[in-house]
């Protein structure tokens, strides 16, 4: 079992940085492959970026229209993820999850998708203002 506490959301103006942390409870963190998504009111969940680590390599996915902006970290001795995101823009405002995914898949599509993640956190609103 696995607890997640998103936190560092917040208003910031568009051009402006924010952190995200996702603090998970468990001694198996390092194991489970983690990823970000976020919901627009009136939209579908989307996934933003994972982190996964395979065969003792680590991958990075990131969508389109975040490449370059956000960067998605962890630190395995604190049990925490993170989504620096920087040059934020109006389009991001959204209440951001973070999520654990126990399953590996070498697919490159396959940590985008929502239905593979096993736990999911409460959400932290990230607003960005014109």
């Amino acid at each position: 079992q696995v607890q997640l506490v998103e936190s560092g959301g917040g208003l910031v103006q568009a051009g402006g940085s924010l952190r995200l942390s996702c603090a998970a409870s468990g001694r198996t963190f390092s194991s489970y492959a983690m990823g970000w998504f976020r919901q627009a009111p009136g939209k579908e969940r989307e996934f933003v970026a994972a982190i996964i680590r395979i065969g003792g390599s680590t991958y990075y996915d990131y969508k389109d229209s975040v490449k370059g902006r956000f960067t998605i970290s962890r630190d395995n001795a604190k049990n925490t993820l993170y989504l620096q995101m920087d040059s934020l823009k109006t389009e991001d405002t959204a209440v951001y999850y973070c999520a654990a995914c126990s399953k590996k898949s070498y697919s490159g599509s396959y940590y985008q998708a929502v239905g593979p993640y096993d736990y999911w956190g409460q959400g932290t609103q990230v607003t960005v203002s014109s």
